[in-house]
């Protein structure tokens, strides 16, 4: 069935009205127009069978332009080929699925699905409008092989990605994002969440200062996780025979909580823990160790991590003991978190690496940047 669309006036290129035509640069109204065409247009498919429009799409010679424009019809996608409404079901489908697979699905080719499903996300994003954040965690990711790495910023309070970009992990990429915030939006920046990665600590320092900086907790965990790890890799090395059997394989029953292990996990950790009296130590000490976040007054917080500092008098463990002056030279930041204002919910940050690393996984690598910021950029955002 043929169909024809009355369209109005809009936006800055061709729009007929009618008979007449518009020229969105100079404004000059013409009623003939220079040349018109058919075109078959993809829409949503009703059931199993696909639906197509057919449009006659007209084209007017602005003689102050001295150009043939072509008029511009607001319910088509991008791609003129495919409406709006269907870019954006396309794109919603790339959610879940992979671009591979809704091409085949919608018997589509996988470059048309990534153009449909950029459309999608720049909607997404032009509907967020632009960020002022408060709270902000700074973070980075590895987008291949080669130490290349890229920053993510993100707003913690709204829980939404702000920024993607940078050349690596330096001061002078970190710029860029404070550059493109602007002065006045940068000023109101009054706390960032971050790791103990000097070049991040710089550059907030220096584009505002007036903020405060959280080191983020799960960071901080890894570095004594490993410290435990280096203790059981030392026992297992001092041990030999028989004597070795209960710490094999046991590296992640000793560094997941005792709450989410099974009951075979808790089992052979209470064999593990009454077999070896260091690794019984250092567990004690990395479990008890998270109560740190607990207080709410920096005074009670310093008085736990002195008490647990020098618990590690006389017990051997050179790794807690490196970790311990690690926290020591980044107290402040991490007694940050003591303040009511500034408990915030850093499990955001990790939640969001592993949702992009899902979409990295899911992609087997992704070689097209602008496609990966933009599905950075989109992955909070709710759906239109």
């Amino acid at each position: 069935m043929r169909r024809f669309w009355r369209l109005q006036c809009h936006g800055n290129k061709v729009y007929p009205t009618g008979k007449k035509t518009v020229c969105g640069n100079c404004g000059k109204v013409y009623r003939t127009i220079y040349d018109r065409k058919n075109r078959r247009v993809r829409d949503l498919s009703s059931g199993n069978r696909r639906v197509y429009l057919e449009l006659e799409i007209r084209r007017v010679f602005c003689i102050c332009c001295n150009k043939v424009k072509q008029e511009k019809l607001k319910f088509l996608a991008d791609n003129p080929f495919y409406t709006k409404r269907f870019a954006f079901y396309v794109g919603k489908r790339c959610n879940t699925q992979t671009i591979k697979d809704v091409a085949v699905e919608l018997h589509l080719d996988w470059k048309t699905v990534k153009e449909l499903e950029k459309q999608y996300m720049r909607e997404k994003l032009r509907r967020a409008g632009n960020p002022g954040p408060k709270v902000i965690g700074i973070d980075e990711i590895s987008i291949r092989k080669g130490h290349r790495y890229r920053i993510i910023v993100s707003d913690l309070e709204r829980k939404r990605v702000i920024w993607f970009g940078g050349k690596d992990r330096s001061e002078e990429s970190m710029n860029l994002f404070y550059d493109e915030l602007g002065v006045h939006k940068t000023r109101k920046i009054r706390l960032a969440v971050m790791d103990m990665w000097k070049a991040f600590e710089n550059a907030i320092r220096c584009r505002a200062p007036q903020a405060a900086i959280l080191y983020d907790k799960f960071h901080i965990i890894k570095h004594l996780n490993d410290a435990l790890d280096k203790v059981r890799k030392s026992e297992y090395a001092r041990l030999s025979g028989k004597d070795r059997k209960f710490i094999k394989g046991q590296k992640y029953t000793l560094l997941s909580h005792r709450e989410n292990l099974t009951v075979e996990g808790r089992k052979a950790l209470k064999i593990l823990l009454t077999a070896n009296k260091r690794l019984n130590t250092a567990y004690v000490l990395k479990e008890t160790f998270g109560q740190l976040w607990s207080y709410t007054s920096e005074a009670w917080a310093r008085k736990f991590f002195d008490n647990w500092k020098a618990s590690l008098k006389w017990q051997r463990l050179k790794p807690y003991e490196e970790f311990a002056e690690l926290v020591e030279r980044h107290w402040d930041g991490i007694a940050a978190f003591c303040k009511p204002e500034n408990k915030v919910p850093l499990g955001f940050v990790e939640g969001l690496n592993n949702k992009i690393r899902v979409i990295q996984r899911r992609a087997y690598g992704l070689r097209d940047e602008e496609y990966l910021r933009l599905k950075i950029l989109a992955c909070m955002l709710p759906d239109i």
